[in-house]
C-alpha cells in the first residue's frame, strides 16, 4: 500500500486512524514487557 492510498483510506475511515494507533501502542507495550523478561546468556 503505498502513501497515498493508505492517506485516502484513513481520510476515509477517521476511526481507523485511532484504531491503528491503539494496536501500534499495544504491540509497542508487549514488546517492552516481553523484552524485560528475556534472558541473555553470552560469553
Amino acid at each position: 500500500m503505498t502513501d497515498t492510498s493508505m492517506r485516502e483510506f484513513l481520510s476515509e475511515h477517521p476511526r481507523m486512524a485511532g484504531a491503528l494507533f491503539t494496536i501500534l501502542l499495544l504491540l509497542t507495550q508487549a514488546g517492552n514487557a516481553a523484552g524485560r523478561n528475556a534472558v541473555i546468556s553470552g560469553p
